[in-house]
C-alpha cells in the first residue's frame, strides 16, 4: 500500500488535476491520496489558502468577506467546469465555503483554522468526485470522521498518540481513500490545522497509521537538490538522503518537504520519495533510514532567513544554578519557541522567528531584564541560518575549517557558528544580506565538481 500526497501545485488548475488522477489509477497500490488545496497557477496568482486568509481577516475586520469568498469559489468553479463535475459538486463545495467564512468568529484562531482549512477538505471533495467520473471506486474521508486528533494550537497544532490507532482503519477502506491534508480536530470537535505546508505531515502521519510499504510526496521538482538551485542554478540532484539529513535541511530552507513531516515516517520506518506530479517518471529523491555515504561528504547546503537573536549577558552567568531554565520559562510563558541557544561564560544566545519574537519583543526584554537581572540584553534581526548537511560530515577532520575559511574569503562575517551532536550538520549565522553569497561559496567549496 502507498500513500501519496499531492502539493498545491499538482492541484492549481483542471490540467494539474488530470495528471494526479492518471497518476494514482496507473497503480493500484495507490490507495490512500492526501491533497493541498489548489496552489498558483503562474507566478502571478495567489494561492486559495491566502485567498481564505483574505476572506477570514475581511470578516475579522467587520466586513462580510462576500467578496474574498467569490474569488475562492471562482477557482473551484473553473476547475468543476473544465473537469465536467456538474453543478452538484460545484454547490456543495460553494455552500460548505460559505459556511466557513460565516461561521463563529468569537475565537480568532480557531475561526481562521476552520476557514484555512476549507480550501484542502474541499480540494478533496473535488479529487475524490474527480476520480468517481473516471470509473473509480473512490470516497473522501474527512478527518473528523477518521480521527485524526491534534492539539487545540490553532496554526501550529501537533498530532495526538491516540490518532494512529484510530487513523489505522483506512487501510480496509475499499478503493481509493482521498483525505484532506493540513488539518485535523482537537478533542473539543474544533478544526485546527499544522503549521503552512502540513499537508505533508498529514501524509507522513497516514503512511505512519496504516503501516504503508512507501510514502509518496508529488510536488513540482524531479529532485530534492544540493542547495536552492535559484541561488545556484545547475545544482545536482539528490537521489538518496537519509531522514535525519532531509530533517536539518528541511529545517533550515529546503523548502521541498516539512521538515515536521519527517518524524512520523521515522518512527514508523516509512520510506519516502519525493517525486514530481508533471514527470511521474523521474525516479525522485528517496528517504530512508541509512544510506552509503562517503567519508568527508557533504550532501546538502540549505538556507533560511528571517531569524532574529536576543542576546543577554550577566557576570557570572554560569555560577547562577538555574539562570538557562529561568531564561527559557520566560519565552515558555509568552508562548515562544526557539531555534538554538549559542551560550558563553557570561552570555547566553536565543534564536527565534523573527515574526514570531516581533509581537511580544518588548515584554521579553523587560521581563528578562527585571526577573533575571541581565546586564545587557540586545535584539538582532535580519539573520539567515545556513546549514551544511551530511552523514559523511562525522568524524571528518577539517570541515569546520573548510567552511570557515571559505565564508572568510567571501567576505561573509559569521555572527555565530553551532555544530550538531550528531556531527552530520554545521549551522552558520550570517546577515541575510549575505546569506546567497555565503551559500554560492560554500557551494563551490564542497561541490567542486558540480
Amino acid at each position: 500500500m502507498k500513500v501519496c500526497k499531492f502539493g498545491g501545485s499538482s492541484l492549481a488548475d483542471a490540467a494539474q488535476v488530470t495528471k494526479v488522477r492518471d497518476i494514482v489509477l496507473a497503480d493500484p497500490d495507490r490507495r490512500l491520496v492526501v491533497v493541498s488545496a489548489p496552489g498558483k497557477r503562474n507566478k502571478a496568482d495567489t494561492k486559495v489558502t491566502d485567498l481564505l486568509i483574505a476572506a477570514a481577516e475581511a470578516r475579522l475586520a467587520g466586513g462580510d468577506g462576500v467578496a474574498e469568498t467569490a474569488r475562492v469559489v471562482d477557482r473551484y468553479a473553473g476547475m468543476v467546469r473544465d473537469l465536467k463535475l456538474g453543478d452538484a459538486v460545484l454547490g456543495d463545495i460553494t455552500a460548505d465555503l460559505n459556511r466557513c467564512v460565516a461561521s463563529d468568529r468569537s475565537h480568532r484562531g480557531r475561526y481562521l483554522d476552520r476557514v484555512k482549512a476549507a480550501g484542502e477538505d474541499n480540494s478533496a471533495r473535488l479529487m475524490a468526485a474527480v476520480f468517481r467520473a473516471a470509473g473509480a471506486d473512490a470516497s473522501y474521508v474527512s478527518p473528523k470522521d477518521a480521527g485524526l486528533l491534534l492539539s487545540d494550537e490553532f496554526g501550529n497544532a501537533r498530532v495526538l498518540p491516540e490518532s494512529y490507532a484510530r487513523l489505522e482503519s483506512l487501510k480496509r477502506r475499499r478503493g481509493i481513500v482521498v483525505f484532506p491534508g493540513f488539518f485535523g480536530m482537537t478533542p473539543g470537535g474544533d478544526v485546527a490545522t499544522f503549521p503552512r505546508g502540513g499537508s505533508d505531515i498529514t501524509g507522513s502521519i497516514l503512511a505512519a497509521a496504516v503501516r504503508a510499504d512507501v510514502y509518496e510526496n508529488f510536488t513540482d521538482v524531479d529532485h530534492v537538490y544540493s542547495t536552492d538551485p535559484r541561488v545556484v542554478p545547475g545544482a545536482t540532484p539528490i537521489h538518496e538522503l537519509t531522514y535525519r539529513e532531509m530533517r536539518e535541511l528541511s529545517y533550515a530552507g529546503f523548502g521541498v518537504f516539512h521538515d515536521e513531516a519527517v518524524v512520523p515516517a521515522v518512527e514508523a520506518g516509512i520510506p519516502i520519495c519525493i517525486r514530481n506530479t508533471n514527470r511521474p517518471d523521474a525516479p525522485g529523491t528517496w528517504v530512508k533510514p541509512e544510506r552509503k555515504f562517503e567519508p568527508g561528504r557533504v550532501v546538502g547546503i540549505a538556507c533560511g532567513d528571517g531569524f532574529a537573536t536576543v542576546f543577554v549577558s550577566k557576570y557570572l552567568m554560569n555560577r547562577e544554578v538555574g539562570f538557562g531554565r529561568r531564561l527559557l520559562q520566560i519565552f515558555e510563558d509568552e508562548g515562544l519557541s526557539y531555534e538554538h541557544i549559542p551560550s558563553g561564560i557570561d552570555n547566553l544566545s536565543v534564536i527565534l522567528r523573527e515574526g514570531v519574537l516581533a509581537p511580544k519583543e518588548a515584554h521579553v526584554i523587560e521581563r528578562i531584564r527585571t526577573e533575571l537581572g541581565a546586564t545587557d540584553i540586545e535584539v538582532e534581526r535580519g539573520l539567515a541560518l545556513i546549514m551544511i548537511v551530511g552523514e559523511g560530515m562525522r568524524y571528518t577532520v577539517g570541515l569546520a575549517a573548510r567552511a570557515t575559511r571559505t565564508l572568510a574569503d567571501a567576505g561573509v562575517n559569521i555572527e555565530m557558528l553551532n555544530q550538531g551532536s550528531s556531527e552530520i550538520s554545521m549551522m552558520f549565522g550570517v546577515k541575510s544580506v549575505d546569506a546567497h553569497k555565503a551559500v554560492r561559496a560554500l557551494y563551490r567549496e564542497f561541490f567542486p565538481t558540480e
